[in-house]
């Protein structure tokens, strides 16, 4: 055995502890982190601790996609998000695309077919004009395709520097049907849980832009407005339980979500969620869950038994569900919770995440 009496010791090392960041952020932080924006836990903590008791309202603490209004005897479905995506241009789409179809999905989650649009633009000074053309007809491109218009607007420059080119909030109103009520207080054990195609193609497309990656295949975000896709769903039966697009957070936030709301357990197979091999690949070499990756064009659906062979035909017929798939069902155990069988024959609880896989992907 070799004498290490003689070694000299090392120096102390002075520990930044300030400087040190976390990807799972603490949760009493006394201030905003990027995890409050990823969907997850701290999104929910800032929404309820914070605008909820701040904002108040009985419309306001449904906390859906899109609110739900009466007005004039019409019910109206209204839904506002802003999208600070970054690269402002990625395989299968840019902000533009994003911002008409994020709104426009949150409409068509509650039933509702997107009417009119508002659009306020957020410029950094020194943005090149060609970019912000290049945006803005994409932007209109994707109304036009959904079927929606684009009624009012606004503009604001903010100083280079204190913005990252462009920002964008668009606001969608549209009409709910009769007879529809979606919402995940209407959840029962035994509702089929559908999804209406292979996850986590956005999230990924995003990240190999921004930070170079290559995986063999140009992955393509699945961004798309499913106004239509819904409008084939309602027209089997107008009772469907939920609809939710799993955006930030992805799948697993979408679910937990409802499971929560709802007070039902949820239990999905894995090997039934599809999933495209590029993207597998990719979060298998960087060690992430496709269940956690955001989507722009997919859906996912709580429907009652007897009506879940149907409502999939007629998802498969169209374009934006041709790869739709049963993937579980709403259970009495374990409420509030959903838990995934593996292809190992065990399970997993998959949680709601607590900070942000991938920031600004939307």
């Amino acid at each position: 055995m070799s004498d290490t009496t003689d070694l000299p010791v090392p120096a102390p090392v002075a520990l930044d502890l300030e400087g040190w960041t976390c990807p799972a952020p603490v949760r009493d932080r006394p201030r905003v982190v990027m995890g409050h924006g990823g969907g997850g836990v701290l999104s929910a903590e800032l929404v309820q601790q914070i605008f909820v008791p701040a904002f108040g309202g009985e419309v306001l603490a449904q906390l859906g996609d899109a609110a739900v209004l009466s007005l004039g005897g019409a019910r109206l479905a209204f839904s506002t998000d802003s999208y600070v995506v970054r690269p402002l241009f990625f395989p299968g789409g840019c902000i533009g695309d994003l911002a008409v179809n994020g709104t426009v999905n949150d409409l068509a989650m509650s039933g509702a077919r997107a009417a009119y649009l508002s659009c306020g633009f957020i410029l950094e000074e020194g943005v090149e004009l060609d970019v912000v053309g290049r945006v803005s007809e994409a932007l209109g491109a994707a109304a036009r395709t959904a079927g929606v218009e684009v009624a009012t607007g606004d503009t604001k420059v903010v100083e280079s520097g204190h913005g990252d080119g462009i920002y964008i909030n668009t606001a969608g109103i549209g009409v709910v049907p009769a007879g529809v009520d979606l919402r995940p207080q209407r959840v029962v054990p035994g509702d089929v849980v559908i999804v209406s195609g292979a996850i986590g193609a956005h999230g990924v497309a995003v990240m190999s832009v921004r930070e170079g990656l290559e995986f063999g295949v140009e992955i393509q975000s699945d961004c798309a407005a499913l106004g239509g896709l819904v409008d084939a769903m309602l027209g089997v039966t107008p009772d469907l339980h939920v609809l939710r697009d799993p955006t930030r957070g992805g799948l697993a936030a979408a679910l937990n979500e409802i499971a929560q709301a709802s007070g039902t357990g949820v239990a999905v197979r894995e090997r039934d969620v599809p999933v495209p091999p590029a993207v597998a690949n990719a979060c298998a070499i960087l060690g992430l869950d496709p269940m956690y990756i955001a989507n722009e064009g997919k859906l996912v659906a709580f429907v009652p038994r007897e009506h879940a062979d149907a409502v999939l035909e007629a998802m498969r017929a169209h374009p934006l569900g041709a790869e739709s798939a049963i993937i579980g069902e709403a259970v009495e155990a374990h409420p509030g919770m959903v838990v995934a069988g593996t292809g190992l024959g065990g399970t997993r609880v998959v949680d709601l995440p607590i900070g942000e896989q991938l920031p600004r992907i939307c």
